[in-house]
């Protein structure tokens, strides 16, 4: 069996892709994986790194803009993309893939739409619970779409051959809280947050909790991972104690977990799907400046059922934000519930599931 694999331009496109291919292979060890991608996306450094052969196409995303330049600028983007279908069409040609995945994204249109006019099975799966244009656009003609929240089909045209497998994310095992957090140097007795924004950080997060550290500190731990941008100014102010660890990265994402009892960060999809599968209380802070804003409704989807706490980003700074982080580190029985209602939208075999309905497509 013939997979090619089409995703990519950010992590959060390319992960759930490498997840699936990952378990494809350990379902069908024999099984051809390939993957198609730009070559500025994180997939030209990630995917041969991991070993998997890569076809990259001259692809870009439209500016939302609405300036002359913007509209110029699309232009070429258009006569990119109608070059990159070309290339796609040659290469599933030639390749004779049984099935075509794609994870949205821009990157995984040109294969998509190719696979699609050859009459080849194809698969979408879509990590946001507002899914994006080339989901919403190609999905009308997939032979199956696979969302990570119920409530994403209200956004599609079509009503059949859409499934729930959820996000494959990355996987971990909690260990003990108490040497989890023993091994971040902190005290183990005392509640510990976990902040973390990504590999570049959060500013709006990180000047909130710089700004409460002092009143945190000796009522709760925190595990703070900066990013990279804003590590320097902030290991220059706060010195790391039995109750602060400080780093720019967090190596150790399941002893981050285990350590945690409650997280504070923002709402990308794949975060979204870590924090469910474990059970994690959070307060979800959405970048507002993603695409379709697509964090707000990522992190909507786990508010409205008691599953988190959503507060946008231009109010984490204020007093309210401040008492609800408190609040919740001090309320255990709360936290509790907000797990069990977490865990509720957790689909751990995410990755499993989708490379079943792979294998059976590609033998259909």
């Amino acid at each position: 069996m013939r997979v090619i694999f089409a995703g990519g331009g950010t992590g959060g496109h390319l992960y759930p892709a490498v997840a699936m291919a990952e378990e494809l292979l350990k379902q069908m060890p024999d099984a051809n994986v390939t993957f198609a991608g730009t070559e500025k996306g994180i997939e030209a450094r990630e995917v041969p790194r991991l070993g998997y052969g890569l076809d990259t196409f001259k692809v870009r995303g439209f500016s939302r803009g609405r300036s002359l330049a913007d509209m110029l600028g699309n232009a070429g983007v258009l006569s990119d993309f109608t070059g990159a279908v070309s290339k796609a069409t040659s290469l599933i040609r030639k390749e004779r893939p049984d099935v075509v995945v794609g994870t949205g994204g821009f990157v995984s249109a040109p294969l998509l739409l190719a696979a699609q006019m050859l009459g080849k099975k194809n698969l979408i799966q879509e990590q946001n619970a507002y899914p994006g244009m080339t989901t919403r656009l190609l999905s009308l003609f997939a032979t199956e779409v696979h969302l990570s929240f119920p409530d994403s089909s209200r956004f599609l045209k079509r009503k059949k051959g859409i499934y729930v497998s959820g996000n494959p994310a990355r996987s971990f095992s909690l260990t003990n809280c108490r040497e989890a957090r023993k091994g971040f140097g902190l005290d183990p007795g005392l509640p510990t947050l976990l902040v973390f924004g990504g590999s570049r950080g959060a500013r709006s997060i990180n000047n909130a909790v710089k700004r409460w550290l002092g009143e945190l500190e000796g009522m709760t731990n925190v595990i703070w991972q900066t990013g990279s941008l804003d590590i320097e100014a902030i290991g220059n102010e706060c010195v790391p104690s039995s109750n602060l660890w400080i780093g720019p990265y967090i190596d150790d994402m399941g002893s981050a977990y285990s350590a945690a009892d409650l997280v504070l960060c923002r709402a990308g999809a794949s975060t979204v799907a870590e924090l469910t599968n474990l059970g994690k209380p959070a307060i979800l802070v959405p970048y507002p400046y993603a695409t379709g804003n697509h964090q707000f409704f990522n992190a909507e989807a786990l508010s409205k059922d008691g599953a988190a706490v959503l507060i946008p980003d231009d109010e984490i700074s204020g007093k309210e934000a401040k008492e609800q982080v408190y609040g919740l580190l001090k309320d255990s029985v709360s936290r509790g519930k907000m797990a069990t209602a977490c865990r509720q939208h957790g689909k751990p075999q995410a990755a499993s599931e989708l490379a079943g309905r792979i294998i059976q497509l590609g033998k259909s």
